[in-house]
């Protein structure tokens, strides 16, 4: 094999055919021909991606393998780190974008000479957007760093001229960071966006000053890969700065590739770009900011040891600064000067950085930082957070609901702080506002985690408490949900900033004119649930149910299990009976959102709660239609759901199989009721150290004419219209009785 041969892992060789990580280790186990490993370690080999395509192909599992995904496979297993080659791969699509005629001049040239010719012209592109090379964090790559990679480089121009430039390095960043998700955290977009919205300058008046459109400055201290800054509109000039080399020259190409550039926003091939990919799951809101004539700083080095930009003075400070950092520089750092609201204790990193963003703004301009929820009640940062109060440079706390950004299991808070202007009055007040229980629902109460953030909700919340307030000084309280809380009230002894301890609560369920609705829904549910209560042997056993629902006399005797000859949902996808689909990520380009059916929605029973994020996907997104067959496959339990037209269109999520069956050879609702048996999912599981997976392959079904399944699907469709009216019925129940609690408790409800 040749020595930088590209390679695969058991799960790119998964993506590469459409298949689950168990269907490779069946192959390997089962074909004495599949592609011995070329590398890796025991428990994740690798094997060579052109003898994989050759196998894939005999076997009739593979046609062609995308051009985006043999770009992927050879960035990551180039001899080189992939961060290290990501960061080539931008600077050529610079090259492709700025500067396309010499692009497909060079190219041209034998893969030698190509990587002789490339650092001069790398060095005339590169030179204008990050200035001189000594100082920025982008490097133009030399001979021996090139020559390695001119394959790879070609294949990323090729993608280029299908993608666009900046959505190929989206595409390439993104499948980064989604393969080394322990070494970085980065931003959601959304969350950036709401960061931006939150710190962009209202609008002056005509002879005040301040920044215009197109003049905004703007640094982000721990840039990572540059998320923040892309979620700025118009911006003037971008300041970046990290401690990791790899990711400050990352940002910076990232925010050239959103730049208008010297050859326009068009491809190599002429085709623009349409999507982000670096973690976008987006709802409704835009991060893909173009920054035409925006200029770009970006330097490498410790922030809080070695600040890059000493004598900066910006508009807006970005920041998500890495959390409970204990070796910040608390022991060298004793009397810099940007400790101006007192020095901060060692377990108080955050608040260093706090100070720091403070320190890099001009008087009036504001920063947003996405901060951990225990510093805003830690002891040893109350002090500080005291002095911020005092001077009113802590203008707003925003609690997010869990999910919102890493780490996911938390709700973590935005601080926003404006610079004192000399002579200005401190702001009396501080905005407290709660968004930490709103969920994919648009309500409270209602779940919580990754997926289920209703970005549009919190968005919303949030700035119609915030523009308000950032105008006149107040806001209207919202009970349980924002008030401006007087400053001298939180001057205590612990000044505890979390929102949830000064908000008053919310009324209770809307009062009771909105608990009578609740409790007329609940009575007219629990009567339908009786109506739909089905008799274990039948309504026909021994002649109809009465008028009243009253069990007849005489019940069937139990009858013994039928045994009947069965197939299995692998051999029936393998006859064409049903097709089978595995639910991801998947991206859109369209306009208007996409609804993801969940995991957590099908064992809910609930509609689509996920959106489809814009941008590139490595693969197209699974189209839910009416009559498919969906199964959650983590968990081992016996969970099957029949869509309906409702759900059409929504896209397949993650850890979830889609059945499509053939309607001439299966009946939907007897399919789905067979896959629900226990004894069937506990056949069809297997067992791992921390969960239960089901292969649906496995899964079982009697052989029985179409007429005979229909009869048993009606018998299913009606068992799940009754669990359907029993999960309506408790979720009523559980929003009465919380309600009345809560309305008896606050005195909203008379005794």
């Amino acid at each position: 094999m040749p020595e930088n041969a590209a390679e695969v892992t058991a799960a790119g060789i998964a993506r590469l055919a459409g298949v689950g990580r168990a269907a490779v280790s069946n192959w390997r186990r089962r074909h004495a021909d599949f592609p011995q490993p070329v590398g890796g370690t025991e428990t994740s080999p690798s094997f060579a991606l052109s003898q994989v395509e050759r196998w894939l192909r005999d076997q009739g599992k593979l046609a062609e393998v995308p051009l985006r995904e043999r770009v992927w496979q050879e960035l990551a297993s180039d001899s080189a780190t992939a961060a290290t080659t990501l960061v080539r791969a931008g600077c050529v699509l610079l090259l492709v974008r700025d500067r396309p005629t010499l692009w497909r001049q060079l190219a041209t040239a034998p893969d030698t000479q190509l990587a002789e010719l490339l650092p001069v012209a790398l060095g005339e592109v590169l030179a204008p957007h990050f200035g001189a090379p000594v100082e920025s964090a982008v490097h133009t790559p030399g001979l021996r760093e090139l020559l390695p990679s001119v394959p790879l480089l070609r294949g990323v121009a090729e993608l280029a001229a299908e993608l666009g430039p900046r959505d190929t390095f989206e595409f390439l960043l993104g499948r980064h960071l989604d393969a080394n998700p322990r070494q970085y955290t980065p931003t959601p977009p959304e969350a950036a966006a709401l960061m931006a919205a939150l710190a962009a300058p209202s609008a002056p008046a005509p002879s005040a000053p301040g920044p215009s459109a197109g003049n905004v400055t703007v640094l982000d201290p721990a840039c990572g890969t540059g998320t923040l800054l892309c979620a700025v509109p118009h911006p003037g000039v971008l300041y970046a700065q990290d401690a990791a080399p790899e990711l400050a020259a990352l940002a910076g190409l990232r925010l050239a590739l959103h730049t208008g550039g010297a050859g326009g926003t068009g491809s190599a091939g002429g085709t623009g770009g349409t999507g982000s990919t670096d973690q976008s799951a987006r709802t409704g809101h835009e991060d893909r900011t173009d920054h035409t004539d925006a200029e770009i700083r970006t330097r490498a080095g410790d922030t809080l040891r070695a600040d890059a930009f000493p004598r900066l003075a910006v508009d807006i400070v970005l920041c998500h600064p890495p959390f409970n950092e204990r070796n910040w520089g608390h022991d060298e750092l004793a009397y810099d000067p940007r400790w101006e609201y007192g020095f901060p204790a060692r377990t108080e990193s955050e608040l260093a950085w706090a100070q720091h963003a403070l320190a890099r703004l001009r008087p009036g301009g504001t920063a947003v930082l996405l901060m951990p929820p225990a510093v805003a009640s830690r002891r040893s940062g109350r002090r500080v957070r005291a002095d911020l109060l005092r001077r009113g440079a802590l203008r707003a706390v925003v609690a997010l609901p869990a999910g919102a950004a890493p780490p996911y299991g938390i709700p973590l808070h935005l601080w926003v702080l404006r610079k004192p202007v000399a002579g200005e009055r401190p702001s009396p007040e501080l905005l407290l506002v709660d968004t930490a229980e709103l969920s994919a629902a648009g309500g409270r109460d209602s779940g919580g985690g990754r997926d289920n953030v209703d970005w549009t909700t919190v968005h919303t919340t949030v700035l119609d408490a915030w523009h308000p307030f950032d105008r006149l000084g107040t806001a209207e309280e919202r009970p349980g949900v924002s008030r401006a809380v007087p400053v001298v009230e939180l001057l205590d002894d612990d000044v505890d900033l979390t929102p949830a301890r000064h908000l008053p609560p919310p009324a209770a369920a809307g009062g009771t004119a909105e608990l009578a609705l609740v409790r007329e829904r609940l009575a007219d549910t629990l009567r339908l649930t009786a109506e739909l209560t089905p008799w274990p042997h039948g309504r026909d056993a021994r002649g109809a149910d009465d008028a009243r629902g009253a069990r007849p006399s005489g019940a069937a005797e139990p009858a013994a299990p039928l045994h009947r000859p069965t197939t299995t949902v692998g051999e029936l996808a393998r006859a064409g009976a049903l097709m089978l689909y595995a639910g991801g990520s998947g991206a859109t380009a369209d306009v208007t959102a996409v609804p993801v059916l969940t995991e957590h929605d099908v064992l809910a029973g609930r509609a689509p709660s996920g959106v489809l994020p814009e941008g590139v996907a490595a693969e197209e997104p699974v189209r839910i239609q009416e009559g498919d067959v969906v199964v959650p496959v983590l968990g081992g339990g016996a969970v099957a759901r029949v869509m309906d037209a409702a759900l059409a269109g929504a896209a397949l999520g993650r850890n979830l199989q889609l059945l499509r069956p053939d309607p001439a050879a299966l009946d939907p609702w007897f399919l789905a009721g067979f896959l629900r048996g226990t004894a069937n999912a506990r056949r069809a599981s297997s067992y791992a150290s921390t969960a239960t997976r089901l292969d649906v392959r496995r899964l079982q079904l009697p052989r029985l004419p179409l007429a005979d399944q229909r009869r048993y699907g009606e018998h299913f469709r009606a068992l799940a219209a009754f669990e359907d009216a029993l999960r309506l019925a408790g979720q009523l129940g559980e929003q009465l009785v919380q309600g009345l609690y809560d309305g008896l408790a606050d005195g909203s409800v008379p005794m």
